[in-house]
């Protein structure tokens, strides 16, 4: 009996060497981040649909085996059928809603900032202004003086 486990064993070895070297094995490493999937409204339509043709036993498992989805998402797509066709299929914002509250508090700190800068920039204007007049008042009293000689 431990033979037979021992050549078990081996034959997995011999596999999993063979998998290696093998360009059409499916490489089983884990990717460092995984990505969501999305589903279109569209898609998801549709897969409902041929999910209602079905008739025979075993033809929802095939499709969604075919389809790689798991029997959580459709019922979950047609709750959101009947809660309103396309407009609730449609793939939602994740995450944390914002809070009003927040969001308000936010703005005022973003206007105060913006009315910091905007006074900023009225007091440099101001100041070019005066600096224009003074070189404009020394240029042309600069001038005169010349045109008298």
């Amino acid at each position: 009996m431990s033979k037979e486990n021992g050549s078990r064993a081996g034959q997995r070895q011999g596999q999993a060497t063979a998998g290696a070297l093998d360009p059409e094995v499916i490489d089983p490493e884990v990717v460092p981040q995984a990505n969501r999937r999305r589903f279109t409204a569209e898609y998801k339509m549709r897969v409902l649909r041929e999910v209602d043709g079905c008739s025979a036993s075993g033809q929802v498992g095939a499709l969604l085996r075919r389809e790689g989805l798991y029997s959580s998402h459709l019922t979950k797509w047609r709750q959101q059928r009947e809660a309103g066709a396309l407009g609730a299929l449609a793939p939602q914002k994740r995450g944390r809603k914002p809070n009003p509250a927040t969001l308000i508090a936010e703005l005022e700190r973003e206007k105060a900032q913006l009315m910091a800068r905007l006074e900023q920039a009225e007091l440099i204007i101001d100041a070019q202004k005066k600096l224009c007049a003074i070189f404009a008042s020394a240029t042309t009293g600069a001038m005169t003086a010349q045109g008298s000689r």
